[in-house]
């Protein structure tokens, strides 16, 4: 059992985190044009291609492919002009305003490493052994819910293959292999050549343990280090018995440091 934590016990939403995981990729063009959009709010084409120096066709191009990622929603606005002293109006043409969408917002500036860093930081300093065993194991069940939807209900082997995608979905590159053991067991071998987090694995080998929390909560199958790029290996590998899924493994188990 977890050790308790205090006041706030509200669940968070999984979805923003899911969200935050990958920050949009804009090219170089379109660069310039997502600053304007952040700085100005709601602005049309004829202010972005005249504050760009380029054509209107240019602008509408950009903002074309931009909406087709997500990144530019674009909206309708009827002008109105003033009718005079009577206070008539008399309506306009409509025309197109472009902003960010939330995705487009999250192009902007990354520091969740640094934020990350100075987390595990502060998780180091936790002097009680079953509190950070605890936060531990929070934070490794946290990281899978991240991923759950994308790991479907099926066999492990097709869950371990879905896990490599999820992987190299993050730059890491990283594959499985099968063996069989002397006893006639099998093993599913997943090899990870990139450490996800350098920076905070050069702190404390804990976040070793929170990731295997993490792939044992997406596999559903008990997850062992079997070797570590902190210990001077050339990988890091993580071992499942492929012909004895066994779900989760136990409490005092699951958030034990490796």
């Amino acid at each position: 059992m977890n050790p308790p934590f205090p006041a706030d016990n509200r669940a968070p939403s999984q979805a923003p985190l899911a969200q935050s995981t990958k920050r949009p990729e804009l090219r170089a063009s379109d660069s310039v044009l997502v600053e304007l959009l952040r700085k100005n709010g709601k602005t049309g084409v004829g202010e972005l291609a005249s504050s760009l120096r380029v054509t209107a066709t240019a602008v509408r191009q950009r903002l074309e492919r931009l909406m087709r990622e997500g990144i530019v929603a674009r909206e309708v606005v009827v002008n109105s002009v003033d009718g005079g002293a009577s206070g008539a109006r008399r309506r306009g043409r409509p025309a197109h305003v472009y902003a960010l969408t939330e995705k487009g917002e999250r192009t902007g500036g990354d520091n969740f490493r640094d934020l990350a860093v100075v987390l595990w930081s502060e998780i180091r300093r936790v002097e009680s052994p079953e509190v950070r065993r605890g936060l531990l194991s929070r934070v490794g069940t946290a990281m899978a819910g991240l991923y759950g939807d994308q790991v479907a209900d099926g066999t492990l082997n097709e869950r371990l293959d879905q896990v490599v995608g999820l992987f190299r979905e993050r730059q890491i590159t990283c594959g499985v292999e099968y063996s069989t053991e002397p006893d006639g067991s099998q093993l599913a071998i997943l090899t990870s050549h990139v450490c996800p987090y350098p920076e905070i694995a050069a702190l404390d080998r804990g976040i070793c343990a929170s990731e295997r929390l993490m792939l044992q909560d997406l596999l559903g199958a008990r997850v062992s280090l079997a070797s570590c790029r902190l210990d001077g290996f050339d990988c890091c590998r993580f071992a499942i018995p492929v012909n004895a899924e066994a779900g989760r493994a136990e409490d005092g188990e699951a958030a034990g440091e490796p």
